[in-house]
C-alpha cells in the first residue's frame, strides 16, 4: 500500500479561520475517514517492531503472561492470598494497564515520533492519533490470548455482563485518542513533559488497584477499611474496573461508568479546546 496514495486532503472550510471549532471537528472527520492509512500504519509499526524475531508479536502475549504469573505467585505468597483469585485480577489488570498507559506515554510522544509525516504528508494531525490507539488495540488483542487461557484454567464464570467490556474497552479507545490529543500537543510544546509523564505513570501504577486488591483492605475492618476509598480518588482505578470486572464475572457497581463518562465528557472538551488553538502550531514545535 502506498502511504503518500492514500492521503486524502480535506476542503479548505470556507470562511472558517484556522483556530475554531470547525477546522478542529474537520481535522478529526477528515483523520478518521483516512482510517485505511492508519490502520496500515498501526499494523505495520507492531508488525516492524517484531521483524526477524522468531514468534514475532507472539512476544507481546509472552511478555506479559510471564509478568504477571511471576507478580500473581509472589503476591500470592507474600499476602497468603488465593492464586486463583490474585492471578487473573493482576493479569487483567495489567493488560488493561498496558493500553492505559500506552495511550498516555506514546500519546505524549505521538507527534514527536511523526517529525517526517508531519511536515512532508498534507494529512490531518488526528491521522497519528488514531494510529497510536489503533496500535494499543492490537496490543489489547494479542495480550487476550491469556484472558482465554485464564478462563480455561482456571474456570472463571462469566455472565451476559462480559459484553459490557466490549463497550467499556471502545470507550476507553475514545478516552485514548482525547489523552493523545491533549498530551501530544502539551509534550510537543513542552518537552519536559514527556519524562514527567512517565513518572507519573509508574507511580500510578502502584496507586491503582493492580497487584493488589481493594477487597484486601476492607476485609481488615476498621480504619484499614475506610483508607481503601482513597483509591476511588484514582481515576484510572474506575477505567480498569468497567473493563476488568465484567471479564472476570464480577458484579459492577454503575458509579464506575458515572465518573469515566464524566471524565470522558471534560477530556474531550479539552482535547477540542487544544485542538482548536494549537492545531496549527504543531508542525512548527515538532
Amino acid at each position: 500500500m502506498s502511504v503518500t496514495a492514500s492521503v486524502e486532503t480535506s476542503e479548505p472550510l470556507r470562511g472558517a479561520p484556522s483556530r475554531s471549532y470547525a477546522r478542529a471537528f474537520e481535522d478529526l472527520r477528515t483523520g478518521f475517514n483516512q482510517r485505511e492509512l492508519w490502520a496500515h500504519l498501526g499494523f505495520q509499526d507492531i508488525k516492524q517492531r517484531y521483524r526477524r524475531s522468531l514468534l514475532g508479536p507472539i512476544w507481546i502475549t509472552i511478555a506479559t503472561g510471564a509478568t504477571a504469573t511471576a507478580m500473581g505467585l509472589m503476591y500470592s505468597v507474600l499476602f497468603g492470598q488465593d492464586l486463583k483469585v490474585l492471578l487473573p485480577h493482576i493479569t487483567l489488570g495489567l493488560i488493561v494497564w498496558n493500553m492505559i498507559s500506552g495511550c498516555i506515554l506514546e500519546g505524549a510522544a505521538v507527534f514527536s515520533s511523526n517529525v517526517g509525516l508531519i511536515t512532508q504528508l498534507p494529512a490531518p494531525l488526528s491521522v497519528h492519533v488514531y494510529r497510536m490507539v489503533w496500535r494499543q488495540l492490537l496490543l489489547f488483542a494479542h495480550n487476550l490470548i491469556i484472558y482465554f487461557i485464564l478462563l480455561a484454567v482456571f474456570q472463571i464464570p462469566i455472565h451476559w455482563t462480559v459484553f459490557t467490556a466490549f463497550v467499556a474497552l471502545g470507550l476507553l479507545a475514545v478516552n485514548g485518542i482525547w489523552i493523545g490529543l491533549v498530551a501530544g500537543i502539551v509534550a510537543t510544546r513542552f518537552r519536559d513533559i514527556q519524562p514527567i509523564l512517565e513518572s507519573a505513570v509508574q507511580l500510578l501504577f502502584f496507586m491503582t488497584p493492580i497487584v493488589w486488591m481493594t477487597e484486601t483492605i476492607r476485609q481488615n475492618g476498621g480504619d484499614y477499611a475506610e483508607r481503601a476509598r482513597l483509591a476511588e480518588l484514582n481515576p484510572l482505578y474506575h477505567y480498569l474496573e468497567i473493563i476488568r470486572a465484567p471479564m472476570l464475572g464480577q458484579d459492577q457497581a454503575a458509579y464506575h461508568w458515572y465518573i469515566v463518562l464524566a471524565f470522558t465528557a471534560a477530556g474531550w472538551a479539552l482535547a477540542l479546546w487544544a485542538l482548536r488553538n494549537y492545531r496549527a502550531r504543531v508542525a512548527y514545535w515538532v
